[in-house]
């Protein structure tokens, strides 16, 4: 006799935890994902979480701060989630208890890849701010315009990967038909993202490149761009930024690589592979760009706002000064 029951096909469609019907190897992780590892990432993710609000006010380096704010709150509701209902790293701690927990995985799954690209909205800010402070005459493209290439490209990095992590979440282990179409589409995303990765680092390279020659030229050594490019300060922030960048490529190669295989293959079933090359990587990024803030080692990207912001004021002050004299006159 025929029969529609769904579980049939899926034998663990109705597992909600570890039991000999249910084994953890048929799971999408494959194991218990590591307690402590988890309290440590969502630990320090809070610290640099809480270092970049401070900073980021006391600076005023206001875009930033909230897309690297943004970042760590994802990669710590994504580490905590292996112990309770939560996202991110707090998802791997609610998983470490019962890794069939459904709400878990998607909470983790959505959280931990969707944190990297916000992270890289404050890599991308930093070119322009360079390029203000050194020399913007000599990048091949106006410096305002980075930030208009690079952080639409990286918007739409953010919403192929949601909706793929949105797809793969609410397919969960039911629906393996449409996890896969999930996947592809976080797949396409972290792809997309490579590619502006590497775009972004050969732009960047080539006016670091081209700047410093100019910095060779007699006319170069009377300028304000000189004493920021000697400046201690300054070559320990493009250090630093340049360290994120390679970690945050680092890890985008590893989850198209992890991701490319479906659902529970055995590169995201090998844990250690996860905490070397996602984990650590985006840990030492924020750490990286926490530490190294530009309000203190590159105070130029907070004070190009703030000229910005009063040359604006100013430019307001003299349309309204204009007007009311053309009304005075014509009274």
């Amino acid at each position: 006799m025929a029969t529609n029951d769904s579980s049939i096909t899926n034998p663990y469609k109705n597992c909600t935890g570890v039991s000999a019907a249910c084994p953890i190897n048929r799971t999408v992780l494959g194991y218990y994902p590591n307690l402590g590892s988890g309290y440590f990432f969502a630990i320090a993710f809070a610290l640099c979480l809480v270092a970049t609000v401070v900073l980021g006010v006391a600076k005023r380096t206001w875009t930033y701060s909230a897309a690297l704010t943004c970042g760590l709150v994802l990669e710590i509701v994504g580490a905590y989630d292996q112990l309770t209902p939560s996202t991110g790293y707090i998802g791997r701690i609610q998983l470490s208890a019962n890794p069939w927990n459904g709400s878990a995985f998607k909470l983790q799954i959505s959280t931990i890849i969707l944190g990297p690209t916000f992270i890289c909205i404050s890599i991308y800010l930093t070119v322009k701010h360079v390029a203000l402070a050194l020399n913007p005459s000599v990048s091949r493209i106006p410096a305002n315009w980075y930030p208009l290439i690079f952080l639409p490209a990286d918007v739409s990095c953010i919403v192929i990967q949601a909706i793929g992590g949105g797809i793969a979440a609410a397919a969960s282990n039911t629906k393996p038909e449409l996890q896969k179409s999930g996947n592809r589409a976080i797949i396409a995303g972290v792809v997309l993202q490579v590619l502006v990765l590497g775009a972004f680092g050969a732009m960047g390279t080539d006016y670091l490149v081209r700047v410093s020659r100019f910095m060779r030229l007699p006319e170069a050594q009377d300028t304000d761009g000189i004493k920021v490019w000697h400046d201690g300060r300054f070559r320990t922030f493009t250090a630093a930024v340049s360290v994120a960048y390679l970690a945050i490529f680092i890890r985008c190669i590893y989850r198209i690589a992890g991701m490319a295989g479906g659902w529970g293959n055995h590169i995201m079933q090998d844990e250690p592979s996860f905490l070397i090359l996602d984990g650590t990587p985006i840990l030492v990024a924020t750490a990286a760009l926490t530490i190294v803030h530009p309000g203190i080692f590159f105070p130029q990207m907070s004070h190009n706002a703030v000229a910005r912001r009063a040359d604006q004021k100013s430019a307001r002050r003299s349309a309204a000064a204009d007007g009311d004299m053309t009304y005075k006159a014509k009274v």
